[in-house]
């Protein structure tokens, strides 16, 4: 674990300076500033009450939005991976719906709630209720089948089953579903600020960047950006493997 997170230190490291050293070369384009400058206005930024607040906007939307797609599509999923009928009826329309990108639904979501938090929240929603209702469907396939009839056969019903079987069973799933979903958060959430018009969030700080011909600004905000999305995927990461060391020894990974 050291040595990967050392090796990937270095390979941002490498990036930077190639980057630096290419635009004091003249191979990027003029209109590029160059690494360095974007890193000291990334330095300023944090101090910046305004883009405090529009990183705090986004957060919120993402946090909000996340915990609304964990309440309707693990339950859900719940359903349909109990339900062998409703899974095969509901299968061809998940399938249908899902590759759907979400940045092709922003005008609808934009005509539907003209508030842009609405339209931010639902789509986030949209967007992460798949990888939860998917990798819910598919831990409960993998539940032992064994330990579902010894619980039926001392006299348990279907939803006890579910609870004390199948959920615990399926909770390592689950929370790989939920990973996945942080990491498409900051991404919709992004892409609506910067569509969709008023209201905040880093999206709209790096509209307002462009329009003023700060691209230094605006590549200090994308770092930013880049900088929460790694942060969240590690901390859900050391999250899930210390919660589900059991699974990760039994599937043969790592922690």
């Amino acid at each position: 674990m050291i040595v990967r997170g050392v090796l990937g230190t270095l390979g941002i490291a490498g990036f930077l300076v190639v980057a630096e050293v290419a635009g004091r070369a003249g191979v990027l384009p003029d209109v590029l500033p160059y690494m360095s400058d974007v890193l000291v206005a990334a330095a300023g930024l944090p101090l910046e009450a305004q883009f405090r607040a529009d990183v705090l906007a986004t957060l919120v939307a993402c946090l909000s939005g996340l915990a609304i797609a964990i309440a309707v599509a693990v339950p859900a999923g719940l359903v349909f991976g109990t339900v062998p009928f409703l899974e095969r009826s509901a299968r061809p329309l998940v399938e249908f719906l899902r590759p759907i990108p979400s940045v092709a639904l922003i005008p609808l979501a934009m005509f539907l709630f003209p508030a842009s938090e609405d339209a931010k929240t639902a789509l986030i929603v949209y967007t992460c209720s798949w990888p939860l209702l998917i990798n819910t469907m598919y831990g409960l396939s993998d539940v032992d089948p064994l330990a579902k009839d010894t619980l039926r056969s001392f006299g348990f019903g279907p939803l006890a089953v579910v609870l004390r079987v199948s959920l615990p069973s399926a909770a390592p799933f689950i929370a790989t579903g939920v990973r996945i979903a942080v990491s498409v958060t900051l991404i919709v959430a992004v892409s609506v600020e910067l569509l969709a018009p008023g209201g905040g969030g880093i999206g709209a700080f790096l509209s307002l960047a462009g329009n003023a011909n700060r691209i230094d600004r605006m590549l200090a905000a994308t770092v930013w950006a880049g900088v929460i999305g790694l942060a969240a995927n590690l901390l859900f990461t050391a999250g899930e493997r210390r919660l589900f060391r059991w699974h990760l020894t039994r599937t043969g990974e790592t922690a």
